[in-house]
């Protein structure tokens, strides 16, 4: 009983500030947070013997996909930073420090000399290769207990919600004129 009415004052606090909002809307940012933080917790724990962050493996797994599945070898600063969903400064200060390791190089782009592309060096790839079976199994035996079609479901809500986060991030950069 003390955990419900923990959880209706946590709702009348959220509601006194937004009344709108939905207590379901409350319940599930909640979860949320607590599941990106989890799985964030088990990407870095399955990366702990490499040396490398979460965020730095996941741009040398962007490059790695877009070689192997696009037969892209190079993507722009840019390119990563929009399929990452992560801000450009943040991209440029991974770049440096995977660059510094030796795991990726810099090229300049061949049709504007004042931009540059990102590749994969061959040990850049070789790590991303070995480490890649034990970040999918960590990560991926997170949804085991969902089946196939719960799973299914799960990411058409999330391509939902995606689409809704992307439409207020783009109305909190530019917003409507008054």
């Amino acid at each position: 009983m003390l955990d419900e009415e923990k959880r209706q004052r946590w709702i009348a606090f959220v509601q006194s500030i937004e009344p709108g909002i939905s207590p379901q809307a409350v319940r599930l940012m909640g979860e949320w947070r607590r599941i990106g933080h989890a799985l964030h917790q088990i990407g870095e724990a399955s990366l702990a013997d490499s040396g490398l962050t979460e965020a730095q493996y996941l741009v040398l797994m962007s490059l790695y996909i877009h070689e192997k599945i696009e037969g892209r070898a190079m993507l722009n600063p840019s390119e990563i930073s929009k399929w990452r969903g992560t801000s450009r400064n943040t991209i440029s200060s991974l770049i440096r420090g995977l660059e510094e390791n030796g795991l990726i190089a810099r090229h300049l782009d061949d049709h504007d000399r004042r931009k540059f592309n990102i590749c994969l060096t061959e040990s850049g790839r070789v790590t991303v290769s070995q480490y890649a079976h034990k970040q999918f199994r960590a990560v991926g035996g997170c949804f085991n207990r969902l089946s196939d079609a719960e799973q299914e479901t799960l990411s058409d809500l999330l391509a939902k919600l995606n689409q809704n986060l992307e439409e207020a991030r783009a109305h909190l950069e530019h917003p409507p004129a008054a």
